[in-house]
């Protein structure tokens, strides 16, 4: 049985640090020695494009990958992942994935074609990262289907944070029809602004709403500009500044990350030994 893990970065919302979450988490984990598969489920390939690859010339990505499935054919999925530099692999996106939004509604197991792809090479990985879309859609609905766990990455804003009622809705969804052991692994709040009223009282009411049932990561990703800088030059946040407060808070995230995976481990092997 493969011990590797399958985490969704996902919300429905845009501009909550999901990409660049999955970016420096996936760095992350590969600076502690991890083996570490990141999958760009978004059409608009902005974790492709982070990572320093030309999102546009890949003829083969992962919407190729996904059709030629649907067309009952056995593409490899190892001749489409790149490696990068900071010990990565990536599954790369392009616009060719976003017509797969369409063609799945008339496929055969429409919500289990990215599962059925990516189980051959997870013996090959610790961790494989899903990129989400912004959207609640059929590839994102893929993404959840194919993923042991999930992160939601929350914005320290009011409206981000009131769409988490929706996000749960399709969870549960999830759950309930094509992944019945899909687990949250938390909620990461991102872009944290901790000079204003605003964020505490969003990170407060995350904390009450959710806090009892979901963990609450205590890491925090702050607002500021290097993030944004290190996706235009194709690295991580370690590689571009590891000293500044946004590599520091995803290093400390890294290891809860680590951590959660660890005690998981644990608590199956009892359940298995009783």
């Amino acid at each position: 049985m493969s011990e590797c893990k399958t985490i969704a970065i996902c919300n429905q919302k845009g501009g909550t640090a999901k990409t660049t979450t999955c970016l420096n988490l996936g760095a992350g984990l590969a600076r502690n020695g991890k083996k570490v598969l990141l999958v760009d489920a978004d059409p608009q390939s902005d974790l492709t494009t982070s990572l320093g690859i030309e999102a546009d010339a890949q003829e083969k990505s992962l919407g190729r990958l996904m059709y030629l499935l649907t067309e009952d054919y056995k593409p490899i999925v190892r001749d489409t992942v790149i490696h990068h530099d900071e010990g990565m692999d990536l599954l790369p996106s392009n616009l060719e994935l976003s017509s797969m939004e369409t063609r799945l509604v008339n496929a055969m197991s429409r919500e289990k074609v990215l599962h059925n792809l990516l189980k051959d090479v997870r013996k090959d990985y610790d961790y494989i990262l899903i990129d989400c879309m912004p959207s609640l859609g059929m590839i994102t609905i893929n993404a959840l289907t194919a993923a042991d766990s999930v992160i939601i990455p929350v914005q320290a804003q009011y409206l981000p944070a009131k769409g988490m009622t929706q996000l749960m809705r399709s969870i549960d969804m999830v759950r309930n029809h094509t992944n019945e052991n899909l687990k949250i692994e938390g909620i990461l709040m991102t872009l944290v602004d901790g000079r204003t009223n605003l964020a505490k009282d969003v990170i407060n009411a995350i904390r009450t709403n959710y806090g009892m049932n979901i963990r609450i990561f205590d890491s925090q990703i702050p607002v500021g500009v290097k993030a944004a800088e290190a996706s235009k030059t194709g690295k991580s946040i370690f590689a571009y500044d590891s000293e500044c407060k946004p590599a520091k808070a995803y290093e400390d995230f890294t290891r809860e990350v680590m951590s959660g995976a660890e005690r998981q481990k644990k608590r199956d092997k009892a359940s298995i030994t009783r």
